[in-house]
């Protein structure tokens, strides 16, 4: 595709991507928002509310022909908005090509059905570069598609379409010799050079990415930096662009409700990714994604520790995934932090993993207070997996650099056809998962539940039906409980316990009558924890098997 490519010559290549079924359409009107009742102390979020003046597309020279590039119109049309107090920017229906669409305080850009935005993807369309993040790091990029810095009041509204058509940026992210003679892991290049400016201490206004002798990173599709009071609402983004779909970042009270994203084919196209923001509502929308389909984030390593602005206060509901590598995800890049964060009344649908948390030594940042309630799952590899190995890397000493895992809390979820695993948690050996509660779980499928390097471990009439393996297995756990969760017929183990910093293992009212054998133990486990886990029993003897006479009180 050469850089001058129309909207015809993509046609066939985004029909696939923009159909929609009928059972997944979206309503034709804007609901009302309900009330927010989180778990902790949250603003009632409202949608941003807008002077009552109309600035058509049209009025500004823009042509919807397919060839004709309305970047000046649109940036036109925005600046008259904006100049007179605000108001509504309205596209017509119609194919409208256009470069970088930058937003402005007090502005709705107002998508009617049957217009259709269709992005160019040459490069000098997204130029001069502007103030980003990009997976975490600050840096001077190419504008993302639409793009808004330190605006207030601001909105993408209507029953229209976005097209990202973001095909050829994608070999930037390949291997190999392209059509542009680019070498080898070009866009992993640039990140070396990145990482090198961020360990000199280089601002991030200094941080130019696209050179002359590097092309840079691709572009989001839709990013909001340093905004408060942003709505994205109604509308379809129906082709993925460059990278990641939607990202708020820096931001404060935004809504992003009744979408439906299809960006699934592309790398690195995520759904929506909310960034060292607070205060953000998730609902009502359909996302087929390329990656992680809902994902909170807050900087990486060494840059997101320097900004320390962590996510905070995030309501995700009534949203559907179908692919994608994640419904709901936190991290890696945790290095602000992330706080106070509840997903309720979401169904995840041959999503790779439901509920997905994941960081790793260097990232640093504390992840705490999560609620995860009325979940359901079908055909995912797992149910719940949290991780600090998201890549492996050596020990070192806890420090600034070491992550904090704690207080997560999942409540009436249950999943289908779990391909892998139905719950599966690591910690880090020096910094275990602290305070995770799991209460009415009921999953089946390929594995139970495991649980490495944790400490005060609740598990509440959890239910799980693994085809093979131990129900539950612990490793290196300090302190857990099980309560009225029992074993299914013909499982072969209950539970397995393993690890020799294991101990306060405690089973109340557990009746694993059903599995072949109850509890079991590695022989590294202390004699000591073997012993009290013996006498804290409270089912039928019989279904208890222990080899070892440490087991005896």
């Amino acid at each position: 595709m050469n850089r001058n490519t129309t909207i015809g010559q993509w046609a066939g290549g985004i029909l696939a991507a923009g159909q929609l079924l009928a059972s997944d359409a979206q309503p034709t009107h804007a609901a009302p928002i309900a009330p927010i009742q989180a778990p902790f102390d949250m603003p009632q979020l409202q949608r941003p509310v807008f002077p009552n003046r109309s600035f058509k597309l049209t009025d500004y020279g823009a042509k919807a022909d397919g060839t004709t590039k309305n970047t000046d119109a649109f940036r036109k049309a925005i600046t008259a908005c904006n100049a007179a107090g605000g108001g509504t920017v309205v596209v017509p229906k119609g194919q409208w090509l256009t470069g970088a669409v930058h937003l402005m305080s007090n502005v709705n850009l107002h998508l009617e059905e049957g217009a259709e935005i269709h992005f160019s993807d040459d490069p000098k369309d997204y130029l001069p570069a502007v103030l980003v993040r990009y997976a975490g790091i600050e840096c001077m990029n190419y504008s993302p598609l639409f793009y808004a810095r330190d605006c207030t009041n601001i909105a993408i509204t209507g029953r229209g379409s976005v097209y990202g058509h973001g095909q050829k940026w994608w070999m930037w992210s390949k291997k190999g010799t392209g059509p542009d003679n680019r070498g080898t892991a070009a866009e992993a290049q640039t990140f070396k050079r990145l990482d090198q400016m961020v360990i000199a201490k280089v601002p991030s206004a200094e941080r130019l990415m696209p050179t002359a002798t590097d092309e840079g990173f691709r572009p989001q599709f839709i990013q909001p930096i340093h905004c408060t009071n942003v709505l994205l609402e109604g509308f379809t983004i129906a082709a993925p662009g460059p990278f990641w779909t939607v990202q708020f970042v820096y931001c404060q009270n935004v809504i992003a409700r009744d979408l439906t994203i299809r960006t699934q084919g592309g790398p690195n196209t995520d759904g929506i990714n909310v960034d060292s923001t607070r205060n953000a509502l998730i609902e009502d929308n359909l996302i087929d994604a390329g990656d992680d389909c809902i994902c909170l984030k807050s900087g990486r390593d060494v840059d997101g520790r320097r900004v320390g602005r962590p996510t905070e206060n995030v309501v995700v509901r009534n949203c559907k995934t179908l692919s994608g590598h994640g419904g709901v995800v936190i991290g890696s890049e945790t290095a602000g932090g992330l706080r106070n964060v509840w997903a309720h009344d979401c169904d995840f649908t041959g999503t790779d993993i439901g509920i997905r948390i994941k960081t790793m030594r260097g990232r640093g940042g504390v992840v705490e207070n999560l609620h995860f309630q009325d979940l359901t799952m079908n055909r995912v590899d797992y149910g719940i997996h949290i991780t600090m190995f998201y890549h492996q890397t050596p020990a070192e000493p806890i420090s600034e650099r070491t992550p904090t895992f704690r207080n997560f809390h999942f409540k009436n979820i249950t999943a289908h056809d779990v391909k892998r695993g139905a719950v599966s948690v690591t910690g880090l050996p020096e910094r275990p998962v602290a305070g995770l509660v799991l209460e009415n779980i009921t999953m089946d499928g390929a594995a139970g539940g495991q649980f490495t390097d944790v400490e005060d471990l609740k598990c509440v009439n959890v239910r799980l039906t693994p085809a093979s393996g131990p129900v539950l297995a612990l490793r290196d756990a300090a302190g857990a409980l099980f309560e009225r969760s029992p074993s299914p017929q013909g499982a072969s183990v209950f539970l397995e316990v393993k690890g020799g910093r294991t101990r306060n293992i405690r089973l109340q009212d557990c009746d694993y009558s059903g599995a072949k054998e109850g509890v079991t133990f590695a022989k590294d486990v202390p004699a000591e924890t073997k012993a009290k886990t013996f006498r804290t029993l409270n089912i039928m003897k019989s279904a208890f098997i222990c080899k070892d006479s440490n087991c005896e009180s």
